[in-house]
Order: C-alpha cells, then sequence, then structure tokens
C-alpha cells in the first residue's frame, strides 16, 4: 500500500455541454467535430470490442465506432482528422474508491518519501524539521508528518524517547499512517486533544482499544480507527488556498494517467481529519464546495460521483441531513453526490488489527472489531436502498463482508431497486461469500494494487491471521467465476491511483520484490480492462453515459503508448498515457 505521487503541469479550463445522441442516424447528420483513424479502437463492450476508428460529435458524444471508412464517410472540410497510427484508443479509465481531492491536499503537504522504504525514525525526525520550516508540516499549533508504514508502529517506544523529548516535548505533533486508519501523537498533542487516563476510562471497550494505553490506563500515542478521529479533530484545518491548490493539482495529475472519472467516496471528509467515527451534520461538507467551485471554474475535467462518509452507528435518520446537504448541491456540472460510504471494519495489519474477522488474530485472540450491530445496520442499508442511495462499504476483514453482505441481503428482499450497492477492500472474503455478490447485486470493488507478496504481508499479517485466509487475500479470481462484477479501484493517496499497475498486478499477483501472492487469484487482462471502464462506471451509476465506447455515450477516452494487448504485464505496468480526451475535447497531452 504504498502511494506513487509526482504531478504534472497542465492548466486547461472547459465549458461542458450535456447533449447527447440517441442513435447512429441523428449524430451522423450533425456531422464529425473530430475523427480518430488508423487505431486500434478497444470499445470495452463485449461485442465488436477492437475496432479501427472513431467518430465525435460537437456536444462531445459519440457518433460512431467502425472501420476507417465507415468513419470517414462522417466527415466533413472542418472535421479534425487524427491518425492514431495503430495506437490502442480506449474508454476513459474509472477509479471506483478513491479519495481524489484529498489526496491531492495530501500531496503537497509534509509526506515521507514512499520511494525509500526503509524505516527510520531519524528519516522521520529530519522531515518533521524540513516541513516545520517550510511550512507544508504546520496546522496551526500542530507539526504533522503524512504517510507513514504502519511498520513505524512496532517503534513505538523509539517514537516516544524522540518526540516526547528535548526540542518536540512541547510541541503537538502527528505521525499519520500512510492507511488514513493508523497515526502516532505524542503527550503535548494528546493532552491538546484532552486524551488522559480518566478519558480512556469513560470510553466504551471499542474505543478504549483504540487508543493504546498501560495498565493504568495511560496513552501511549498509537491510535486507530475512533482514537485516531478523536486526535484529529484537535489539528486546524488546511487553509483554502491550499486545499485548492491541492485539489487542481490531482486532478490533473488524475487526468495524466487515464482517468477521466471516480468516485470519490469521502467527498465531505476533509484532509487530515479522521473519518471513522464520523458525526454527521449539515456542515460536514469537507471537499463537496471545492468540487463546486472547481466545476463552476471549469476545471473539474472528470465526472465525479460522490459519498458522504457516515457513521456506522448512524440511525435512518441520517439520510434527512444527507438529502438536505444534496439538495444544495445539485446540479453541478460533473458532480453529483450520489449515496454514502460506511465503515463495517479497520485494518488487519499488526499492530491495529481492527479488521473484523470470522476466526481470531493469533496473538490477541481477538475477533477484530465489527463497526455495526449487524440487525440495526441492515435497517439502515435498507434505508438508503428506499431511497435510492447508493450504499458503499468498506469491508476487510471476512466478518465485515459477510455482514455486509447480509445488509445488502435483506435490502434487496425488500425490493429490487438496482442500486448499484458495493463492498470494497475485500482483503479477506469467506468462500461461502463469494457467491453472494452476484445473487444480491453487489459490485466488488478492489484495490488490487495490493495483490500481491511482500516483507509488509509477510511480516504484519501472515503470522497473525490462518494459512488458508491469508492465501486467499483479494481473492478476485473466486469471486469473478462466482458471477461478481469486478470495479477497479485505488484508495488513492493509500497506494498509487496509476490504472496500469493495479492490471498488471491483478494479472500476476507479483509485487516489485517478485514474489507472488496466490497465482489462483490472477484474472486476465480483458477483465481487468473492464474493471476500470464498464464496470467501474456501473460502480458509479454512470454506465449509460460512460465506460464503452459506442454511439450517444460520452467521448471519454485515452490514447496510450503501446499495445495493452500483447505487452508483457510488465510493461503494462509502464504503460504511458499519450492524451486524454474528455467530452470530446482534450484535456492531457504528454
Amino acid at each position: 500500500m504504498r502511494f506513487k505521487k509526482g504531478f504534472l503541469a497542465l492548466s486547461l479550463g472547459l465549458l461542458f455541454i450535456n447533449l447527447g445522441c440517441t442513435d447512429n442516424e441523428s449524430a451522423d447528420n450533425n456531422g464529425a467535430e473530430s475523427i480518430y483513424i488508423n487505431g486500434k479502437i478497444y470499445t470495452a463492450k463485449d461485442k465488436d470490442s477492437l475496432q479501427q476508428a472513431i467518430a465525435v460529435a460537437h456536444d462531445g458524444t459519440i457518433i460512431k465506432v467502425g472501420s476507417n471508412e465507415e468513419i470517414k464517410k462522417i466527415a466533413d472540410s472542418n472535421t479534425q482528422v487524427i491518425d492514431l497510427d495503430h495506437k490502442v484508443l480506449m474508454p476513459g479509465l474509472i477509479d471506483s474508491h478513491i479519495h481524489a481531492l484529498a489526496s491531492g491536499v495530501e500531496a503537497i503537504l509534509a509526506t515521507i518519501d514512499s520511494s525509500d522504504p526503509t524505516i527510520d525514525i531519524s528519516k522521520v525526525e529530519a522531515k518533521l524539521k524540513q516541513s516545520s520550516l517550510d511550512g507544508t508540516g504546520v496546522a496551526g499549533d500542530v507539526l504533522f508528518l503524512n504517510g507513514l508504514s504502519s511498520e513505524y508502529w512496532e517503534l513505538a517506544d523509539q517514537l516516544s524517547n524522540v518526540f516526547n523529548n528535548n526540542e518536540w516535548k512541547d510541541h503537538p505533533i502527528a505521525l499519520v499512517g500512510s492507511d488514513h486508519h493508523t497515526a502516532w501523537a505524542n503527550q503535548a498533542l494528546l493532552k491538546k486533544a484532552g486524551i488522559d487516563a480518566n478519558f480512556i476510562q469513560q470510553l466504551s471497550p471499542d474505543d478504549q482499544q483504540n487508543i493504546a494505553h498501560n495498565d493504568k490506563f495511560e496513552p501511549t500515542g498509537f491510535v486507530v480507527d475512533s482514537g485516531w478521529d478523536m486526535v484529529s479533530d484537535k489539528i486546524p484545518s488546511i487553509s483554502h488556498e491550499l486545499l485548492y491548490k491541492g485539489s487542481k493539482e490531482a486532478i490533473k495529475y488524475y487526468n495524466s494517467l487515464g482517468l477521466t472519472a471516480w468516485m470519490d467516496i469521502a467527498a465531505n471528509a476533509s484532509p487530515n481529519k479522521g473519518i471513522t467515527n464520523i458525526h454527521n451534520t449539515e456542515q460536514t461538507l469537507g471537499m463537496i464546495p471545492m468540487y463546486k467551485e472547481l466545476s463552476q471554474k471549469g476545471e473539474l475535467t472528470a465526472r465525479v460521483s460522490g459519498l458522504h462518509v457516515i457513521n456506522s452507528k448512524s440511525t435512518p435518520q441520517v439520510f434527512n441531513i444527507i438529502e438536505s446537504i444534496n439538495s444544495k448541491y445539485k446540479n453541478i456540472d460533473n458532480f453529483k453526490l450520489i449515496g454514502v460510504k460506511v465503515f463495517a471494519d479497520g485494518v488487519l495489519e499488526y499492530p491495529a488489527q481492527s479488521a473484523a474477522l470470522l476466526g481470531r488474530y493469533s496473538n490477541s485472540n481477538k475477533q477484530g472489531t465489527l463497526l455495526f450491530d449487524s440487525t440495526t445496520f441492515k435497517v439502515l442499508v435498507n434505508e438508503a436502498d428506499k431511497r435510492n442511495m447508493l450504499v458503499h462499504i468498506h469491508a476487510v476483514g471476512d466478518r465485515a463482508v459477510h455482514e455486509s453482505l447480509n445488509a445488502f441481503e435483506y435490502a434487496r428482499s425488500k425490493r429490487q431497486s438496482k442500486v448499484p450497492h458495493s463492498i470494497t477492500h475485500l482483503q479477506l472474503v469467506d468462500p461461502n461469500d463469494y457467491k453472494r455478490f452476484k445473487q444480491n447485486n453487489v459490485i466488488a470493488s478492489m484495490q488490487l494494487a495490493w495483490a500481491y507478496e511482500d516483507g509488509f504481508n509477510k511480516e504484519l499479517v501472515k503470522p497473525y491471521i490462518d494459512a488458508t485466509s491469508y492465501k486467499g487475500m483479494y481473492p478476485a479470481h473466486s469471486l469473478l467465476v462466482n458471477g461478481a462484477t469486478i470495479a477497479g479501484a485505488s484508495d488513492a493517496p493509500v497506494s498509487t491511483a496509476n490504472p496500469f499497475v493495479a492490471m498488471a498486478t491483478a494479472i500476476t499477483r507479483k509485487g516489485s520484490e517478485g514474489e507472488v501472492l496466490n497465482p489462483a487469484e490472477a484474472i486476465d487482462r480483458d477483465t481487468v480492462f473492464k474493471a476500470y471502464t464498464i464496470n467501474s462506471a456501473k460502480a458509479l451509476s454512470l454506465d449509460k453515459s460512460i465506460g464503452t465506447l459506442e454511439p450517444g455515450k460520452k467521448a471519454d477516452m485515452i490514447v496510450v503508448d503501446r499495445d495493452i494487448f500483447n505487452v508483457s504485464p510488465e510493461q503494462l505496468a509502464e504503460t504511458k498515457v499519450v492524451s486524454t480526451i474528455f467530452h470530446g475535447k482534450k484535456v492531457y497531452q504528454q
């Protein structure tokens, strides 16, 4: 789960027109603004998936896909003709689970260098000193550093020796995990947050275990999920200037990766703030106003389906708040709030081990934490479904997945709404639940860039769960053969947003260290291409307008630098986007 970042400079404002073609004939009569010929056009359709050429109308929709001869007939003297020179053109890529704008903001803030995997506290201290001077790690009176590997939490005593003494003693400090579920806070920040032995003793058992403490209930610094929420609540907010700058850079960067749509699964969250135990009010807006601002300025060159994070213990009344917010942020070009994201559990890695298991962690004999009551959660999901709201559930452990499926099954028993609900992460799935995704029309939103073997997994996961569960992690092939729809997802900035890296990993199950995680769970090339096109479009409720290249759909397309159908998986991972076309207009050029 390592974040690869790097933003490309690009500035382009666009005006968007939402006019659709209903059939080939009416589109043909309007003439083409542009045609792309002599290419390898991948439509992502089951039939006729490879064509030679494509024509785009003046309104940014697709007129026709076919042979060079067919498409040339549509052109007139004013049509722009682009010779692809046998390059691959395919639908714009779609990410079904991403913290889009927040990741751009994080990228311009203080973040540990993920390209250097060494675990070294002196490196952390040096970066914190640098960021305190250049301002990238300063929020009011708090110093912070993002992107720390979970491996640092095994060094909690050393962190305490450094950051609770000498020059750091009286300065509140937050070291934030790359998973965004875990963090370490020094005593000055814990004091600022009001977290002491008396506070911890008054918490519920579930919340107590999310704040590491000694036998006197004195906090030692490590926090997870709701514990991080309590700490981060006292960290001052990021300025509008930085939010805007980071958000613009994020969109440019994602366009350079070929992304033309995504589901921002925490649109109401704010950078540097925990969201596991969120308290929803009409002021819980996060990045929603920023999406509106970018859209109004013509800078939102992607189609975004936004979700509100809601507390997993919410009552159905929370949807009154969500609907009120949605009514104030409607009719925004390229942005629509379509549902909610809920946490079923936390993360699997030691020492957090907050993912909910059907079995038990070998070191603690605990099952992790299921963040909702199963009976009341069914009522919550059913209410969302009744209101035609999409529900997207974070579920890492097999028990969390099982109970999430139970909730969807309950809602589907009440009505067949056809809302494309989804479960994301799916690190562990009980084999008995594989078939239930198709049975209950639940999309599997998977971060397949994580599906490889490495030292991180072998050190922080493998020793603590049973061998069969470990071998079955990220069971993409098993879900696929049982009829599940797999949608591509990154969870950036937790890991790379580059879809081609995820595609290659899904095919090989091999990481940079060369070790393979259960190759039987690998999936084929066409499946991963569809995962990042039509299947993710379904997850965003946008499959009627994007996801495939066919008449009447939006001309969201990319051109890539190699034949992705025939290169090796290693070369597939290195694919570069030559150009990105959004709504018929070029928004990125290599």
